[in-house]
Parts: C-alpha cells; sequence; structure tokens
C-alpha cells in the first residue's frame, strides 16, 4: 500500500473512530440526562394484580391501565412492605422498610420529622411537588403531605352526621389536572392516591370490588388522555402501583390489614418511560415498593441517601441479567396493636414466601399460588434459609407503641376497617397467632358497618356476640358499653363496662365508664361507689378527681337532693376551675323541675365557657341544652345543638329523637322521617 494510500486509510479509521465516539457519548448523554417531563406517580388503594388483564386477571375491565402496561414496563412480582395504606405509602416515599421509618400501622403513628421523602428531595432540587389523595388515612395528620407544595386532601364537605371518609377518583383527577395546569414548568412530581376499589367488611364483595377497580381504571384514563391532549404524555415518567391488595375471602379476610398472603401484598408495578425502547417488557425479577423512591432520583439523577434501603430499578429498564436477586420484606403489626396477637413478618423471593408466627408457613408459589399447602415441615432447609433471610432484614428489639387517637377518629379509622384498640389485661409471654382471630376481625369489622349504617340494634347484638366469644378483649366490651349507651340501653352499657373492669380492674377510664353506665341505669349507689373508688385511686390525677365530683354531684341530683349536688359541684370546680359544673348542676335542678327558661339561664354561659374546651364534654350539657331550647320554641338553636351531639355521638337514640321532634314542629316531615330510617 502505497504512503498516500495508508494515510488515507488512517485518516479515514481516525474520522469513523470519532464518529463512533461522538454517537456512542451521545447516546449515554441520551441514556444518562434526567428525564424532562413531568413524573406521575398514581397509587390505586388496595388494587389486587391479579385484576388486572396485564397480570392475567379476567372479569375486571381495565382498559386504560392495561394500555399503560403495553406502553411501560410491567413488574410481574412487585410487593407491599405493609397490607395497610399509611405504613405502605410512608415506605414507597421513604424507601424504607416500616421498623426503619417507624410507622409500624395505620393507627396511632405519623411520619417522623427525620425522614425525608421524595417529594422533599425533589423539590429541594427545583422541582413543582403536588400531591392529591383521596382517603382519610392519608390526611396531613399523618405527614404524608411532606415535601408536597401543593396537597389537596379535601374529601368533601360533612354532612350533619358523618365526615366522608373517601373521594371519587374523577374528583381527584380533576384536581390534579387543575394543578398540572398551575404550572409554569413540565419539571413537576405529581403523585396522585385513587381510593376507588377501597371498601370495608362487609362491603368488600367481588362484584363492588371490581366495579371500584373499573372506578380507578377510568380517572387513570381521563389523566392519560389530559397528558396527551397537552403534549406530556411521550414525556412522562409514569408509575402507577398500589399500596396493598385485597384479601375477598382469601384466607378468610374480606379486607385487608392483617394477614401477609399474596393478594394482600403482591402488587400491580407498571412503568411508563418517556420515548423508551422498553415498551410491553416483563420483568420477572422480585421487586418492592420501597424501590420506586431510589427508582424515581436516578431518573432525576439526584443522589440517593444511603439511608435508603430501596434499589433503583433502572439497570431492569435495559433489560440487566446482572441485577442482584431480591428478597420482598413485609409485614403486619395490625393484629398485635389491635388485638394483641403475635407480629407477623415474612420474606419471599418470588418462588416463596415464608411467614414467621406461632406457626412458621412456607409456600411454593409456583406450585400452589393460592398458598393453600403449607410445606414448612417437608421443607426444612427451604424454611430455615428465608427464616435466616427474614432474621437478616428484620430489626430488633419491641415495637414502638400507637399513639392515643382521638374518638372522632377513631371512629373514621375502624369505618375504614382500622377496628381494636388492645389494652392488654395481663401481659402474654405466648401471644396468639393471628390465623386464629380472621374471623374475629370479621366480625368486628361487620359489627362496625352495621353500626356505620345505622342499625344500632343489630351492631349491639353483633358485638355483645363478639365479646361473648373472645371474653378477655376489653376493647370490644367498650365498643358494647358505647353502643348500648347511644342505643339507650343503659342495664347492658353497665354490665359492659363492669366486663372491662374485671379485665383491667385499675383502669380508670373503665372505671369512669362504669360509674357514669350506673348513674344512667339510676344505680346511685353503685354510681357513688365507683365514683369514690376514683378518688380513692393512687394514681388519679386533680382532672380526675374533678370528673369523680361531678358523677357524685349528678348522682345526688338524681337523688333529688340538690345541696350535696351543689357541694360535689363546688369541689369540682376547685380542682378544675374552668369547667362550669355549678352551672351545669343548677341549670339541671331547674330542667328537672321544667322551669325551661331559668335552665337556660344557667346553661348559656356554661355552653360558653365549654365551648373554650372544645376537646371535652361535660355530661349531657349539650343534650339538655337542646331540649330546653326546643321546649322554649326556640328551635333553630336547639337543631344547631342537636346536630352537633349528633356529629359526635352520630348513633344516640336521645339526640335522634330530640332532633327529630324540631323536624316536626318546624313543619319539616319529611326530614323527620328520613332521620327515623
Amino acid at each position: 500500500m502505497s504512503r498516500p494510500v495508508r494515510h488515507t486509510v488512517i485518516l479515514a479509521l481516525v474520522g469513523l473512530g470519532t464518529l463512533l465516539a461522538a454517537v456512542g457519548g451521545w447516546r449515554y448523554a441520551r441514556a444518562s440526562a434526567p428525564v424532562n417531563g413531568p413524573i406521575v406517580l398514581i397509587s390505586i388503594d388496595a388494587l389486587r394484580a391479579d385484576r388486572l388483564l396485564s397480570y392475567g386477571g379476567r372479569g375486571t375491565a381495565t382498559p386504560h391501565l392495561d394500555a399503560l402496561a403495553t406502553d411501560g414496563i410491567v413488574f410481574e412480582h412487585a410487593y407491599a412492605q405493609v397490607p395497610q395504606t399509611l405504613p405502605s405509602h410512608v415506605s414507597l416515599f421513604t424507601g424504607r422498610l416500616p421498623f426503619e421509618h417507624g410507622v409500624r400501622d395505620g393507627v396511632g403513628f405519623t411520619l417522623k420529622p427525620s425522614e425525608r421523602t421524595l417529594a422533599d428531595m425533589l423539590s429541594a432540587r427545583g422541582y413543582a411537588t403536588g400531591g392529591i389523595v383521596s382517603s382519610f388515612l392519608l390526611r396531613p395528620a399523618t405527614g404524608i403531605n411532606r415535601g408536597f407544595a401543593f396537597f389537596d386532601a379535601d374529601l368533601g364537605p360533612a354532612s350533619a352526621f358523618s365526615h366522608p371518609l373517601t373521594r371519587a377518583g374523577n374528583d381527584a383527577e380533576q384536581v390534579a389536572e387543575h394543578w398540572l395546569d398551575s404550572l409554569g414548568t413540565s419539571r413537576a412530581l405529581l403523585f396522585l392516591n385513587l381510593a376507588d376499589p377501597l371498601t370495608s367488611a362487609p362491603d368488600a364483595s367481588p362484584a363492588r370490588y371490581d366495579a371500584g377497580v373499573a372506578s380507578a381504571d377510568a380517572a387513570v384514563g381521563r389523566l392519560v388522555q389530559y397528558l396527551k391532549a397537552h403534549q406530556l404524555y411521550d414525556r412522562s415518567t409514569i408509575i402507577v402501583l398500589s399500596d396493598h391488595g385485597e384479601g375477598l375471602g382469601d384466607h378468610g379476610e374480606s379486607g385487608h390489614g392483617l394477614l401477609t398472603y399474596d393478594e394482600s401484598v403482591r402488587v400491580p408495578l407498571i412503568i411508563k418511560q418517556p420515548e423508551s425502547d422498553a415498551r410491553g417488557r416483563r420483568v420477572n425479577d422480585v421487586v418492592q415498593l420501597i424501590d420506586i423512591a431510589p427508582t424515581v432520583l436516578d431518573l432525576t439523577k439526584a443522589p440517593i441517601p444511603g439511608t435508603v434501603r430501596g434499589r433503583s430499578l433502572t439497570p431492569l429498564f435495559a433489560g440487566s441479567t446482572t441485577f442482584r436477586p431480591a428478597r420482598a420484606y413485609s409485614e403486619s403489626l395490625f393484629g398485635a396493636y389491635h388485638f394483641g396477637w403475635a407480629d407477623v413478618t415474612s420474606v419471599t423471593d418470588g418462588r416463596y414466601r415464608y411467614i414467621a408466627s406461632p406457626r412458621e408457613e412456607l409456600y411454593d408459589l409456583d406450585a400452589d399460588p393460592a398458598e393453600r399447602q403449607n410445606i414448612a415441615a417437608a421443607q426444612p432447609a427451604i424454611a430455615a434459609q428465608l427464616k435466616a433471610a427474614l432474621k437478616d432484614l428484620s430489626a430488633t428489639g419491641p415495637a414502638a407503641a400507637m399513639a392515643p387517637v382521638t374518638a372522632a377518629d377513631r371512629e373514621m379509622l375502624e369505618a375504614l376497617g382500622y377496628v381494636g384498640t388492645f389494652t392488654p389485661s395481663q401481659p402474654s409471654t405466648e401471644p396468639s397467632d393471628v390465623k386464629d382471630g380472621v374471623r374475629t376481625v370479621e366480625q368486628f369489622r361487620r359489627a362496625v358497618a352495621r353500626l356505620n349504617a345505622g342499625e344500632i340494634v343489630a351492631a349491639l347484638d353483633e358485638f355483645r356476640a363478639l365479646a361473648a366469644a373472645t371474653k378477655d378483649n376489653p376493647d370490644i366490651w367498650r365498643h358494647v358499653a358505647e353502643i348500648a349507651r347511644d342505643a339507650e340501653r343503659n342495664d347492658i352499657a353497665l354490665d359492659a363496662w363492669k366486663h372491662a373492669l374485671a379485665l383491667l380492674p385499675t383502669n380508670l377510664n373503665a372505671q369512669f365508664g362504669a360509674a357514669s353506665a350506673a348513674l344512667r341505669a339510676r344505680k346511685l349507689d353503685e354510681a357513688r361507689r365507683l365514683a369514690r373508688a376514683i378518688l380513692d385511686a393512687p394514681t388519679a390525677e386533680p382532672a380526675e378527681h374533678a370528673a369523680a365530683h361531678e358523677i357524685l354531684a349528678q348522682a345526688a341530683l338524681a337523688a333529688r337532693n340538690p345541696g350535696d349536688a351543689r357541694h360535689e359541684a363546688a369541689l369540682a370546680e376547685e380542682l378544675v376551675p374552668d369547667r362550669p359544673v355549678s352551672g351545669y348542676i343548677t341549670g339541671r335542678i331547674a330542667f328537672d323541675r321544667k322551669r325551661y327558661a331559668d335552665a337556660l339561664d344557667a346553661f348559656e354561659p356554661a355552653m360558653a365557657a365549654m365551648d373554650k374546651r372544645p376537646e371535652e364534654s361535660l355530661a349531657d350539657l349539650r343534650l339538655v341544652t337542646a331540649e330546653a331550647l326546643a321546649a322554649t320554641a326556640r328551635y333553630a338553636e336547639a337543631e344547631y345543638l342537636f346536630t352537633r351531639e349528633l356529629e359526635v355521638h352520630p348513633h344516640s337514640v336521645r339526640a335522634r329523637t330530640g332532633l327529630m321532634s324540631v323536624y316536626k314542629a318546624t313543619g319539616r316531615t319529611d326530614e323527620a322521617a328520613a332521620l327515623s330510617r
């Protein structure tokens, strides 16, 4: 080869190398550049993976979710950390396991200020952050709104007697559109929570559930259409997942929260990328919700904190075959916190699931996807291997205690299936296996559902049967007592509080409950005895002594001894000066003598004083004031107070009857009839 030819060849090779390097650099830059369109994270509450056609489901029409699956990557084996909404979302946003972030249950826990969330980290990098939630379980008070500059948890207006617990996906999706419209940038994180499939026993029938899934699918379709209409869809990273599944009767659980089988913790996960070559790819690797935060951080080229347990899934987008296999951790402390049973922790590698409980379980998910055959005894080596892996994953030491919740919050949480508030009567060295308690939880949820449907007599019967069957759960006896109080079944209420006291003999709340029930049942000697026992209790605080004197004042009033009633009221006010016990007693003396105008002269200042203490109540002050107002034809004021009473005690027969009388007196017969149903 001549020298000129050699030079030409060399120059050509150099040029080709430069060109290939440039192309390679361009491809690398394109692959490694942060996403420049919106990141849309859609969480569909309680959506089982097997309800989607793209996951092999049949019968449920989910065309929009299945279309996203066609455009994106489908993760066949994605798992939630907890089968409950709040702790699952906390794991989702922090990338940390429940024992690391500390939110172990949907009741009595809030996100710690020290925990950094995905919204926190993206906001710090200049992203607009917006969250729209559709469930009371994700209210701002839980801290789940951390890092969101815009957070909408408006579930709609409350009625006179109830507060909404969820909102329709269509309503939440419209808020998402309005927020996106308000932005001047596509550099945004949108979190949209849809609660349409969420139901509580006994409403969680497959047909009702599937209707909720279809409703959520329609909301997803509307958002996708919005993104397409605004030329954002192709540039968007869309992540669709669920926080947990739903039992629907599998393994006996109709709802969720107690068990960690596949129907409760396996969730759909679909990720659509901008202009991706991975459309329609299906990934069989085990992944978890804790992987979502690091994945999004990786896509935005943000640093992933060392405290994050999850892993970025981006290598799997390109079909990586070197991605280290993972084992997914799940737990449920629902039975422990709400009923005093054993914790449930589990681990799955995609083929096997091991569940640690008093009776350990091992299932071959390939051969037995319904998890009916426990092979722990037949396969001890596999069980031991996964047990060791679970021990490596799990925290040591006792879980944190639940914080107290208000009575109003407790009622709404129970309506969503978070039933029971366990108070141990004695320490248990061998807590029960949750598998033995499924029927109890289902009966509890059914009773609460009847109560919420206004079937107070049926609910009372359900709770009484449950209390008789379980015997040693003081919280169930408390439910019996409170429902019986509202139903004016005072003897039943007193008997229930006595059972609770037998289990918790030093519990002051149970003693107050029993004393008040004895008072309403006109068993005055017993009411006095119980009140004096509170005065003698070594742990009683001054406020509790004052409350005991209030009961003694009311007992004296019932015994037609106004002098003693005034004396006990004065003792109560010495201990807590700003509680108008004397005014209440003065008003009650006049009220019992049918001197309603005089009664109101005492009640109204007392009501004004109690309005400054909205977290407290004073006997039946609000009720008797309303009744005195109705007796003096001040119907509008009476209606207001009866309505307020029903907001606090929605099942109160006395308040409901009083409000019906106001409606009838003002010619509103239709409203009176509606209230009587």
